[in-house]
């Protein structure tokens, strides 16, 4: 298919510039995989009504860092850093803006976003060129522990909105180091959690770090497209709880995108889900075959992104382009602090 089919009209206040409070009071569209066209308008607060006890319902416990750093060079020019992965101890792969302030050799002292004064204690070389503004940094001083005081979290560029740090973390973050939240989760409380553990729903969690090119748009011919490396980890009680769940016919239920790619990418025939840690670029686009999922829980996503095309991928393009084109028309929030879509 080509990028064009991908497109749909948005209108720009659709755009969530904030999170509905309480978080599960946002909406949620649900549609069927089988059979015609039907929707329901509830809330995600309704979500264990289409549940069931024993349904596997798989979170990504990603913690969002704080990735967005500005740094100073020696000649006084500032330049502004996204981490994007750590490749190994102390050499961080990071978009660097401009780039072409930041050739190698340079050397990057880091300024705190309260008064921009230096930051004792922490610097980078830049040691690496990989085109596209990409960069390898290798950190002088431990930068884990000085993060909280010189980082910002990151948001998308669609939000531009002044919202609290913890608004754009799950409940349930607990592994850092994404530089985008998995946004599907951040629908969920704690009471939520609750009310789905009490009946007899399975949660259970695996870790996929999110990068910068979830926000890469598609150009040009799709199957040209190449995706971002991102990390990910399954532990070995979820992959045993999903295979569990898959041989006894029962529902494997996907919070969010990041969910499926890493699930998918961990799935080999024969032996199910196979639990540690791997690295995926997936990019999953109709027509696929769907191994390790049985149902879908989303927010609604950019016109031509890869994550639009997963959905189309699962639910079908005629009803992902449909129940849009309905989300649009009845006024639904888009993007990482919108509503939600659940796909049965």
């Amino acid at each position: 298919m080509n990028l064009e089919a991908f497109d749909y009209h948005l209108p720009p206040e659709l755009i969530a510039q904030e999170g509905v409070e309480p978080r599960d009071w946002a909406r949620m569209l649900v549609v069927h995989r089988e059979g015609p066209f039907a929707v329901a308008h509830r809330q995600v607060r309704d979500l264990p009504e289409y549940l069931l006890p024993g349904d596997v319902l798989v979170f990504n416990e990603s913690k969002v860092i704080p990735a967005r750093l500005l740094a100073r060079r020696p000649t006084g020019g500032r330049v502004e850093v996204l981490l994007v992965r750590e490749r190994a101890p102390g050499l961080w792969e990071a978009l660097v803006g401009p780039a072409r302030k930041a050739k190698p050799g340079t050397r990057l002292r880091f300024l705190s976003p309260r008064d921009l004064q230096e930051v004792p204690g922490l610097e980078a070389e830049v040691v690496g060129m990989e085109g596209e503004g990409v960069r390898l940094l290798r950190f002088q001083g431990d930068l884990l522990a000085h993060l909280e005081e010189v980082g910002e979290v990151p948001l998308p560029p669609y939000i531009r909105a002044k919202i609290p740090p913890e608004r754009y973390q799950t409940v349930y973050a607990n592994r850092p180091g994404s530089v985008a939240a998995p946004t599907a989760g951040l629908h969920f409380t704690p009471e939520l959690l609750l009310r789905l553990r009490g009946m007899g729903v399975e949660l259970r969690f695996l870790t996929l770090h999110v990068g910068p090119g979830t926000f890469r748009p598609v150009k040009g011919d799709p199957e040209k497209h190449e995706m971002h490396p991102e990390p990910y980890e399954i532990p070995e009680e979820t992959a045993e709880a999903i295979n569990r769940a898959k041989e006894e016919g029962r529902r494997v239920v996907a919070v969010g995108t990041t969910v499926v790619r890493a699930l998918e990418s961990a799935y080999r025939e024969g032996e199910g889900v196979v639990p540690g840690a791997g690295e995926t670029r997936l990019f999953i686009r109709p027509p696929y075959t769907f191994r390790a999922i049985d149902a879908l829980f989303t927010n609604f996503h950019l016109p031509r992104s890869t994550l639009l095309m997963l959905v189309a991928a699962f639910l079908g393009y005629e009803k992902t382009m449909e129940a849009y084109r309905l989300a649009v028309a009845e006024r639904y929030r888009f993007y990482s602090l919108g509503d939600a879509m659940l796909i049965l």
